[in-house]
């Protein structure tokens, strides 16, 4: 499936922001810090040692930082994605340095593809400790015009794609006597714009599956939270601006002209960001969080959206 992130630019916007960011010059687009570059420098931490971290939704996005940090960490991250090519290319980045990685395609929409998916990665490392539930897509029209067919793709991924995710590995936990869960919802849980009933009412559904679901484990050792993510730098955002096809300069200069009146830190996040605040989440750090629903959005659900 396609990483899940929070939705924004609807087409006029895009057409401003464009122009917007040539006038003003694309040498003046604000970037965010190398992050990549930033951990390689520091002794890496090892909080996922010889742990199994299994992961949807991990060809890109924020799902492929993951499970790249997972695996850097010492996970053994099993993941999977519809998109064959980007799910090897990913498998293969993770053991060039030197981690362990396991791509299985699988569609989260299908109940036997995930099962078959949580039962291959059983099959591999013998047990599950982490799962990182973030496969999401999102289409925005206003409501009457989304086809149910649309409606229904959204909330079938989204939300019920969560559900069989969770419903094949909590058994392996409850075996285990242990696990830790994290959901990525989005900061239209919180505050959304026009255009995006359907998603919006798919990541609002996860926070209280993620509450009721909490509650189910609270007593066996498992803890479930949900990740609320701000408007993050990734392909399904510039998809979703139709700015797929435009050089990723003019991309860097729109979104950061977008950003500038959107977002209080003045820029979308980085999945590297957002991954590493997952990590937080699915590691031993907090052991008395479960239902929780964690923001990391730049500021901008704060000021309403």
């Amino acid at each position: 499936m396609a990483e899940n992130s929070d939705a924004i630019l609807d087409r006029r916007t895009v057409l401003v922001m464009t122009a917007a960011a040539i006038a003003g010059g694309i040498a003046g687009c604000r970037r965010s810090p190398d992050l990549n570059s930033v951990a390689a420098s520091q002794n890496p931490r090892r909080r996922f040692e010889d742990k199994i971290v299994l992961i949807t939704g991990a060809t890109s996005g924020i799902g492929r930082a993951a499970a790249i940090a997972f695996a850097a960490e010492g996970g053994k991250v099993a993941f999977c994605g519809r998109r064959e090519n980007l799910g090897r290319e990913v498998e293969a980045q993770i053991k060039s340095q030197g981690g362990e990685a396991l791509y299985i395609r699988a569609d989260v929409r299908d109940e036997n593809s995930v099962k078959a998916f949580v039962d291959e990665t059983i099959h591999k490392y013998g047990r599950l400790d982490v799962a990182f539930n973030n496969a999401g897509i999102t289409v925005e029209k206003t409501l009457h015009e989304y086809s149910s067919e649309e409606w229904d793709n959204i909330q079938n991924t989204n939300v019920r794609g969560v559900f069989l995710a969770m419903k094949y590995e909590i058994p392996y936990m409850l075996a285990n006597g242990r696990g830790n869960i994290v959901v990525t919802s989005s900061s239209n849980a919180i505050a959304t714009t026009e255009k995006r009933s359907a998603y919006s009412a798919s990541k609002r559904g996860l926070v209280g599956l993620v509450q009721s679901a909490a509650l189910d484990y609270v007593d066996k050792g498992i803890r479930v939270n949900a990740l609320i993510p701000g408007t993050t730098d990734t392909a399904l955002v510039r998809g979703v601006a139709n700015m797929q096809n435009v050089p990723d300069a003019v991309w860097g200069a729109a979104a950061s002209v977008w950003a500038q009146s959107h977002v209080p830190m003045k820029r979308m996040a980085t999945p590297e960001e957002i991954a590493a605040f997952a990590l937080a989440l699915a590691s031993e750090e907090f052991p008395y969080m479960t239902g929780a629903q964690m923001v990391i959005d730049g500021g901008k659900t704060a000021r309403g959206g």
